[in-house]
């Protein structure tokens, strides 16, 4: 049976057995090159340029910062405060929520896919819907007691602005408006991410190159490094700024975008001096929605890339592909 590893930690000298990667998986010497830091946007700023940067960010990072949003730096630091006080919990209490059954709403869980994956990883989560607000709150923790109260304030503000974001997108990339409301960004969940101290990080991984299968997601990353992006075969250290998120594009806006925004593989690498706690908000399309390349964005001369496919049958195949090293956009691609 799995056991957090939040849990653990605290009487572990020693990295256990069952987390070590392969020597050719392990994170090794980060060198950060300052001609490729991640673009910083700043939402407050002219629309037009807005609109340019955002999209010229997605096409060569697919990710960027965000700066002057509007959800309040008071809002942001109490949600982590709140999140570290959940991982601070004793272990019964966060052993209440544990699941190995990814159909339970509100769980908690370890590593990524504790039972089938062969390495393990150096993360604790609780993961959650969050949208409408009103049916879902009532399955969130009541300890600690302002974690319904501030995560819903927070989730509600985030989703606003995740869809602010996708209207821009939806401008920069000459999409009728409101391209995607309705199905496109029917859900919103979100996860509660924790990377306890690790005695020895050259060895392990918190999260392993992935790249996330929903349409956008916001990251509240506080201010402990961690996230590390691929650009030009080169991992990148997202360096926390203060009162920003984490913006990177998913899966489904590359195929709606035929292939002009780019979802860009990612990792977290945890530390031996403190532990760091994350707060990640995912839009999401319903299951049962067509996702395909917007047809104003293929032509004769631009033929579409992927194939039209339920959201739901693309979430099926997408945790098997991710563990197993393979492009989960593979098997949607129409070849020549």
């Amino acid at each position: 049976m799995a056991q957090l590893i939040s849990n653990m930690c605290s009487i572990q000298p020693v990295v256990p057995e069952s987390y070590i990667l392969p020597p050719e998986r392990r994170p090794g010497q980060l060198v950060v090159h300052p001609c490729k830091t991640i673009p910083v946007i700043d939402l407050d700023g002219d629309q037009n340029e807005l609109v340019q940067e955002i999209i010229k960010a997605s096409q060569e990072y697919g990710f960027f910062q965000l700066i002057n949003h509007g959800v309040s730096e008071e809002l942001m630091k109490d949600v982590l405060v709140v999140a570290k006080e959940f991982f601070d919990l004793p272990a019964e209490e966060k052993q209440r929520f544990f699941s190995e059954d990814p159909k339970q709403t509100c769980r908690m869980k370890t590593s990524i896919d504790f039972a089938r994956e062969k390495v393990h990883f150096w993360r604790d989560s609780l993961r959650h819907p969050c949208h409408p607000l009103e049916e879902h709150i009532q399955q969130w923790p009541e300890n600690p007691a302002r974690y319904r109260e501030v995560f819903g304030q927070y989730s509600v503000e985030v989703r606003n602005l995740s869809l602010r974001i996708l209207d821009l997108v939806c401008e920069g990339l000459v999409l009728e408006p409101g391209y995607f409301g309705g199905e496109l960004s029917w859900g919103q969940k979100m996860s509660v991410n924790h990377y306890p101290r690790c005695p020895d990080p050259t060895l392990v991984l918190g999260l392993p190159k992935h790249r996330d299968a929903y349409l956008i997601t916001l990251l509240n990353q506080g201010d402990v490094p961690g996230l590390q992006v691929l650009k030009d075969e080169q991992w990148v250290a997202v360096e926390p700024l203060p009162h920003a998120f984490v913006v990177n594009i998913n899966h489904m806006l590359q195929i709606i975008s035929n292939g002009k925004l780019k979802s860009a593989d990612h990792r977290v690498v945890p530390s031996s001096n403190v532990a760091r706690t994350t707060i990640a908000s995912f839009i999401r399309p319903s299951s049962d929605v067509v996702v395909q390349p917007a047809t104003s964005l293929v032509s004769e001369s631009n033929p579409p890339l992927y194939k039209s496919f339920t959201f739901g049958d693309f979430i099926g195949s997408y945790m098997k592909d991710t563990l197993e090293g393979i492009d989960p956009l593979e098997r949607f691609m129409i070849r020549p």
